[in-house]
């Protein structure tokens, strides 16, 4: 794919997600003719050219420890002693965990200035730069402090992918597959019909994936920025979270050693099985699950916690509502829904899938 792709998200603030190689170059556009400093916080050894401007660089800690209270609050005093403005932006540069805290500082400085975000990863790209959603973690869970903030634009450089360590761009499949699951079929079957292709960083199959799961995010996220909820039962943004709760629970215990594309491919899996016992999903979708992540090197199988200890990080998940469970599922292909309060024996039997 030589041209770059241009994905309007619609909403009170629209903002355009440029998708192509070498796209990074267009930052100055993005950023407009009135911002002369930036603040510019990448995670270690990243960066993106920004000469010709007043810049503030922050390298921020490796991967989910950047999502914390205290690299926030240390971050707040560092665009505080540096006379940080309104009129003046932020640039992210890094995977989803740089864009998650970079997008919640833009947010909460000053009641929110400009931000800009260049994922450098495929997890960045079709999930965390996109939507307006940022987020900290905290000793509960994750993403529970958080706030929306929509970019002035989101630069998605497919070049960058090159040099993406292999088990990254795998992770990243698991948002990627997601996405074919609730709303776009045609994505697994470009999956399903060469795995390898998928895997190829520099294919015009991989680049079609990516600008597909943008699409299916910027959808979603114009009908409901806010997760208020979408109409004839539909989750609305919930949707997005489509194996989540159970990926949440994984990170939250082994210490967020565990991927998160790896366990929303866990939590996928697991979700599927808990539909298809509630009588909700038919088995051969609900195979389909382990078989197109298996294709590409994503976890199905699991053990390493007993269901107790998920249980508990579960029930303070950001869908419950008051002591009531509540999982996005499917009632078929690209129909998804809420099962509410399934009982903890039905919950217990899906984890035995994942055995």
């Amino acid at each position: 794919m030589s041209a770059a792709t241009t994905i309007r998200v619609a909403g009170a603030a629209p903002y355009d997600v440029e998708v192509g190689h070498g796209v990074r170059d267009r930052l100055p556009a993005l950023l407009g003719d009135d911002v002369r400093r930036v603040a510019l916080l990448h995670a270690p050894g990243l960066s993106v050219d920004l000469s010709g401007y007043d810049v503030l660089d922050v390298e921020l800690p490796e991967g989910e420890s950047a999502k914390s209270a205290a690299v926030v609050a240390d971050l707040w005093e560092r665009l505080g002693a540096a006379g940080f403005t309104r009129s003046d932006a932020v640039v992210t540069v890094g995977g989803g965990a740089t864009t998650d805290v970079g997008g919640f500082v833009a947010a909460t400085w000053l009641r929110g200035v400009r931000v800009v975000h260049v994922p450098t990863s495929l997890l960045g790209m079709v999930d965390a730069a996109v939507g307006g959603k940022t987020g900290i973690d905290t000793g509960a869970g994750k993403n529970l402090v958080g706030s929306f903030h929509e970019p002035a634009g989101v630069l998605c450089d497919l070049d960058l992918l090159v040099t993406l360590p292999e088990a990254e761009l795998v992770s990243g499949l698991g948002e990627v597959v997601k996405c074919g699951f609730i709303a776009d079929p045609e994505i697994l079957a470009l999956v399903e019909k060469d795995a390898v292709a998928v895997l190829d960083p520099a294919s015009d199959v991989l680049a079609e994936l990516v600008e597909r799961s943008i699409r299916v995010k910027a959808d979603v996220v114009a009908s409901d920025l806010r997760e208020t909820g979408g109409g004839d039962g539909h989750p609305g943004r919930e949707v997005l979270n489509y194996g989540h709760t159970l990926a949440h629970a994984v990170e939250k215990v082994t210490g967020y050693t565990v991927r998160h594309g790896e366990a929303v491919s866990l939590g996928m899996v697991y979700v599927a099985e808990l539909a298809r016992l509630a009588g909700r999903l038919d088995d051969e979708t609900a195979a389909r699950h382990a078989s197109v992540l298996a294709s590409v090197g994503l976890p199905t199988r699991w053990h390493r916690a007993p269901f107790d200890d998920l249980l508990a990080v579960m029930r303070v998940d950001k869908k419950a509502r008051g002591a009531t469970l509540r999982f996005v599922v499917l009632d078929g292909l690209a129909r998804p829904a809420v099962l509410s309060g399934p009982s903890e024996e039905l919950l217990r039997s899906a984890y035995e899938a994942l055995s």
